[in-house]
């Protein structure tokens, strides 16, 4: 029979019912609002507009009070005033946010800011989800309001639900594990666990108490739908459930199972190997059953493929150490950019007075490469953390092979035999060319690893048209396979191959990070990667990329002329808080003819500014102490003195929709880096006032 959400119940007589607990009627869902404002008129307003019945409305006065309730209570909505002393609105919604328990409470900001007089980024990078801007319209606050407490009506009378069935389906284990005496009794509950089960991922069993207590016996047909054997197979051989065990947990499997005679329940959770050859996740739930003397009697249990949940946690690890690489990485990127900024600014400097000195000239060189190196191994981290954006361009992938497989010839050594196929007419694809080199170079420093004796590393590179499946978007893909001879990977290695900071190398030769890499760049690229491998039979990497119908970009072969400076009578203001990258800037744009002016902070600057009307351009970092941050700056200066150029330096923003119209320059840059950006800044004044001559020729022959 049914209940009343028409969920299937087990038939039971009225002599069966005190069996299982009586349960309370589920009470009316009641939903809290948080409101909170240091002015009570505010609190009585928002009070009176959002009262309605079955909510709860709590107030507080402070943001230290709003915290003590979020402790306290579960809310459907916060409404949380911006402006407050000692925390301020956005300090509160961030500590909101890092508590586990109530990081997805919506947070409403309650703010009398003039939307074009605030940072809204601010507050949605703070947690919010929707601002109400005062003088508050009832109307708007109610729907706002009567949306997120429905929305929590609903998730939880889900969760309830979920509680409901959880606690259904422990009664009926108990209702059946008493019905067991009687054979009548015994029939109505298999029926009843047919119908209940036929749908779900579990099995249930009963087994002896002998030295064969892993003969199991299958009360239903599900068995073989989850494992691909009939029930039968468990019972012809004894050992055939341990032979499949994974080898790895067999033995924490079979201690566990000793302690049966003196547990009554045991959670088992292992790896098995289907008759497909595919080794799934079981938990095993067994319990030990007693005769009305308290005699252990017989085992009863139940399978339950937890593979797919298995799946999302590695998943939610995976995603948690990218997270914690990336604050990480940008923690220490900015400081990092800044002295490679002093280390490259000087060495480009120094060029210039050892030209003629070949063996000087070839130490810079070295030391420039090194830097550099240093330089874009932190822009990969930043990006492979999606700390930043790719600099993406359409390009040839063909066009890059040559010089790539040179560079992997002189690097994988004599001992491996680097050789490449592709079709012809290869599709272009929209990637990061420095990424793309990376990751393939990445790729084949791994297989070389592999190939210790050497061996072949083959690269292939074919257009692909792939349908749709479970992890790839249907659609047209340019396909790069790098493969190798060499030892292969075990399954167990396979499935963990791309997960950040695992490796199979010895300490000290292997980050577990150059894999991770490439699958984060892969993925960022909206592509797709696989591994094929066994071992002892070599590995196939594939990286699929989206192709793209944009005409292939070719890099600017325009270098600025540093001999002939270009910068003489204009003056340009420095503005860097780091003395050393600050002297570098200023040698750098003596170098190029210009007049400096320096300042330690965005505030001396602007004072500056109004001051001195000789300045043409400003070159500021982005993050600096005082009021006026570099981009504070810029938009000030945009503003108030638009003749004035502003090109702002970084070593890491995790920001970049604040640049929104501001021109940027990440560290650390090259002489010629920054002599090209200056030069095509200086060229927009003449290039508009280009155009506006050419509307008013064109508007007097009108």
């Amino acid at each position: 029979m049914t209940d009343d959400v028409g969920r299937v119940v087990p038939d039971l007589k009225a002599d069966d019912f005190h069996l299982v607990a009586a349960r309370p009627l589920i009470a009316p869902i009641l939903a809290k609002i948080l409101v909170v404002d240091d002015d009570p008129r505010n609190l009585m307003a928002v009070e009176e507009v959002i009262r309605s019945p079955g909510v709860q409305v709590v107030t507080a006065d402070s943001g230290e009070a709003a915290l003590r309730h979020v402790l306290q209570d579960d809310f459907a909505v916060i409404l949380l005033d911006v402006q407050m002393p000692r925390l301020d609105g956005y300090e509160v919604a961030g500590l909101i946010r890092n508590r586990p328990r109530s990081s997805r409470v919506p947070i409403l900001f309650l703010t009398a800011f003039n939307k074009d007089d605030m940072h809204v980024f601010k507050g949605y990078s703070a947690g919010a989800v929707d601002y109400v801007f005062k003088p508050i319209e009832p109307l708007i606050l109610k729907s706002k309001v009567d949306i997120f407490v429905d929305l929590y009506r609903k998730t939880e009378e889900i969760r309830r639900q979920a509680e409901q069935e959880r606690h259904l389906l422990m009664d009926n284990l108990r209702v059946r594990s008493e019905k067991l005496k009687a054979e009548q009794a015994l029939r109505r509950r298999e029926e009843h666990q047919s119908i209940v089960l036929q749908s779900l991922p579990i099995a249930l069993y009963t087994a002896s108490l002998e030295e064969d207590h892993r003969r199991l016996h299958f009360t239903n047909e599900s068995i073989e739908r989850i494992t691909g054997f009939r029930p039968e197979a468990f019972l012809e051989r004894s050992d055939f459930w341990s032979s499949r065990l994974n080898a790895e947990d067999r033995e924490r499997v079979m201690t566990q199972l000793q302690r049966l005679g003196q547990e009554d329940a045991l959670s088992l959770e292992y790896r098995w190997t289907c008759a497909d050859g595919v080794e799934r996740h079981f938990l095993d739930q067994t319990v030990l059953m007693r005769d009305d003397n308290g005699h252990p009697r017989e085992i009863f249990g139940m399978w339950f493929d937890i593979t797919e949940r298995k799946q999302m946690e590695q998943n939610l690890l995976h995603a948690s150490k990218l997270e914690a690489l990336g604050r990480l990485t940008g923690g220490i990127a900015h400081d990092f950019n800044n002295m490679l900024s002093v280390v490259i600014g000087n060495l480009d400097l120094l060029k210039k007075s050892i030209q003629g000195n070949s063996k000087a000239e070839r130490r810079v060189h070295m030391a420039m490469e090194s830097a550099q190196h240093c330089a874009d191994l932190t822009y990969r981290l930043l990006t492979f953390s999606r700390r930043q954006a790719l600099q993406v361009s359409t390009i040839d992938v063909l066009s890059l092979m040559p010089s790539l497989l040179e560079l992997m010839r002189r690097t994988l050594g004599e001992h491996v035999n680097a050789s490449f196929h592709a079709e012809p007419d290869i599709w272009p694809v929209q990637v990061d060319r420095a990424q793309l080199e990376a990751a393939l170079l990445n790729l084949a420093v791994n297989a070389r690893d592999a190939m210790p004796d050497g061996g072949d590393l083959t690269i292939r590179i074919e257009n692909r048209s792939v349908e749709e499946g479970k992890s790839i978007s249907a659609g047209d893909y340019v396909m790069i396979a790098v493969s190798d001879t060499g030892t292969g990977m075990p399954p167990e290695v396979l499935e963990k191959v791309f997960e950040p900071f695992f490796t199979t190398k010895e300490s000290g030769k292997g980050t577990g990070l150059g894999l991770s890499m490439v699958y984060g760049f892969v993925q960022q690229c909206c592509g797709h990667i696989e591994v094929e491998s066994a071992p002892n039979a070599g590995t196939t990497i594939r990286i699929l990329l989206p192709r793209s119908h944009d005409a292939v970009e070719s890099p600017s072969q325009r270098q600025p002329e540093l001999s002939h400076p270009f910068g003489e009578g204009r003056t340009v203001l420095v503005v860097e808080d780091n003395p050393a990258v600050r002297q570098v800037a200023i040698s750098t744009l003596n170098t190029l003819g210009f007049k400096v002016m320096e300042a330690e902070t965005g505030d001396e600057a602007a004072l500056m500014l109004k001051s001195n009307k000789q300045i043409s351009l400003v070159l500021s970092d982005v993050r600096m102490p005082g009021e006026l941050s570099g981009i504070d700056l810029a938009r000030l200066i945009q503003s108030e003195m638009p003749g004035v150029q502003v090109l702002l330096t970084t070593g890491y923003f995790d920001g970049e929709d604040q640049l929104e119209g501001l021109h940027l320059l990440y560290k650390p840059y090259r002489a010629t880096d920054l002599a090209e950006k200056i030069q095509a800044l200086m060229e927009l004044p003449h290039q508009v006032d280009l155009e506006n001559a050419q509307k008013q020729r064109a508007a007097a022959v009108a």
